[in-house]
């Protein structure tokens, strides 16, 4: 027997089931929607740093999406050209006794090229040049242009096609080898073997009048843009340049990456600055989190729970401390450091952060009046001490609470600028990683590097975003039982 469909009344008006159940569906939608925009809006400029930190220009206008690191042909080409190069396709690099091959198209428009006539040699150089701006320009690196050499350049086929406007032209490939003799001696020190090289960068410069189609990998830029002419309606790229010709996979694709770990090093140590730079910051983080878990929660549960003499007036001071910015302190703390000899050190920023804040103090004590009485009269009951009270009982109960601190503390410390710029000055090995991605401002930014800057935020944004993934059910958990109260 089948069910009786009644209809229902919706603000005075009778409906069918069938509206009510898509006016809810049209709900959930609009919902959903919104939320979706928020995550865009608040999102999309991190994920636009994202995909602009692997590209060779972010400044580039207009900013394109499909750029060649993000094209499947490319990283198959990366892939190829670093196992040829070194048998390693992840990293590339060239070394001793191996070759890659490499090839590029042009057209070459009648008016330029007769048909029959034999095509002008393509100009191939692996120039010496430095890897980037950064301060590993002023250390000791591999030259490719002291090892590699252009071998086997040719033209391998001459074809007939058109341009896209539909005029003849001749599509000329041209095809050479870059090669690293075996033999090759080590210019530093003739007794250690040839290095490794890491980086092969290459130059083509194209004959007048001919125009790139196409090469093993995309250029990394097209330069001397020349406009069109009366003589010469075509506009071309005169010069195209390769950064790496040998990179592999990963290093084509997170060059920036591996720059930011490559790049900026050390004179007196030779390690690299961002990675000294994260061990700092984590350092920092650990004894300013440490230290505030321990003594924020000691402090909040003296304050929710103990009785003592001018208990409201200290309360009153937490409040006016949570009232006065840190910078109000700034010269008095800059010289007590001074005093104590606690400048360019990490544990004078702990001190100055301070390594418990009476906001922390607030948070873990009003979390501590939310918890019911009875479980310390019970522990009293049992003979227990107040510390015992706080460490076996009260404190095992604190989990969200000290959870959410943990990712407030952390994310603060691990982003800290103000301080850490006073009292960390020199050297540069003793930088956090806010001050020292504020140097690579300083360093790359003139020279319009910004894709190494973009790629050293990115990696500074990533333990937050992991913090945060590990404690939010601590977070969550603890804003769910903070309304409430025994």
């Amino acid at each position: 027997m089948s069910a009786i469909v009644r209809n229902v009344s919706v603000g005075g008006k009778e409906v069918t089931p069938a509206w009510v159940m898509r006016r809810r569906w049209s709900y959930a939608g609009l919902i959903y929607a919104t939320l979706i925009f928020f995550a865009i809006f608040f999102m999309g400029p991190l994920l636009m740093a994202a995909l602009s930190s692997l590209k060779v220009d972010p400044l580039e206008y207009p900013p394109r999406i499909n750029f060649e690191e993000l094209r499947p042909r490319n990283w198959a080409a990366a892939w190829s050209l670093g196992t040829q190069g070194s048998g390693n396709p992840w990293t590339g690099g060239l070394e001793p006794g191996r070759s890659i091959s490499f090839t590029a198209d042009y057209l070459v428009p009648a008016i330029t090229l007769a048909a029959g006539a034999t095509p002008a040699p393509l100009s191939v150089i692996v120039p010496r040049l430095r890897p980037g701006a950064g301060a590993l320009a002023l250390g000791d690196f591999v030259y490719a242009a002291d090892y590699a050499t252009v071998t086997d350049l040719k033209i391998a086929s001459v074809t007939a096609t058109q341009m896209s406007n539909g005029d003849p032209a001749q599509r000329v490939r041209y095809e050479w080898q870059i090669a690293y003799p075996k033999d090759a001696k080590n210019i530093d020190d003739a007794t250690k073997p040839a290095p490794l090289v890491g980086r092969v960068p290459m130059t083509l410069e194209a004959p007048s009048g001919y125009i790139f189609a196409d090469s093993t990998l995309d250029p990394s830029r097209r330069e001397i843009p020349q406009a069109a002419t009366t003589d010469f309606p075509y506009p071309y790229a005169k010069i195209q340049s390769f950064i790496n010709v040998t990179p592999g996979f990963a290093n084509y694709v997170f060059r920036n990456y591996f720059r930011i770990f490559e790049e900026a090093r050390s004179q007196t140590t030779g390690r690299p600055f961002f990675l000294q730079w994260m061990l700092n910051s984590a350092l920092l983080v650990i004894i300013n989190t440490l230290g505030t878990l321990v003594f924020a929660s000691m402090a909040g549960y003296a304050m929710a729970r103990l009785d003592y003499r001018f208990k409201g007036a200290l309360f009153l001071l937490v409040l006016f401390v949570m009232t006065v910015p840190n910078q109000v302190l700034f010269i008095s703390n800059y010289l007590v450091l001074r005093d104590l000899g606690l400048l360019n050190n990490i544990i004078g920023v702990w001190l100055v952060l301070p390594f418990v804040a009476a906001g922390q103090v607030f948070f873990m004590k009003q979390f501590f009046e939310t918890l019911p009485k009875e479980l310390e009269e019970a522990a009293k009951i049992d003979g227990a001490t107040p510390f015992q009270t706080f460490y076996k009982v009260i404190l095992p109960l604190a989990t969200p609470a000290l959870g959410a601190l943990t990712i407030l503390t952390a994310q603060g410390t691990w982003n800290q600028y103000f301080w850490a710029l006073i009292v960390l000055t020199s050297p540069q090995d003793n930088f956090t990683l806010p001050i020292g991605l504020n140097s690579f401002n300083r360093i790359y930014g003139p020279a319009g590097d910004y894709g190494l800057i973009l790629a050293g935020a990115i990696v500074s944004a990533i333990p937050v975003i992991v913090l945060f993934s590990v404690f939010q059910r601590y977070f969550v958990a603890s804003a769910a039982t903070s309304g409430g109260k025994e």
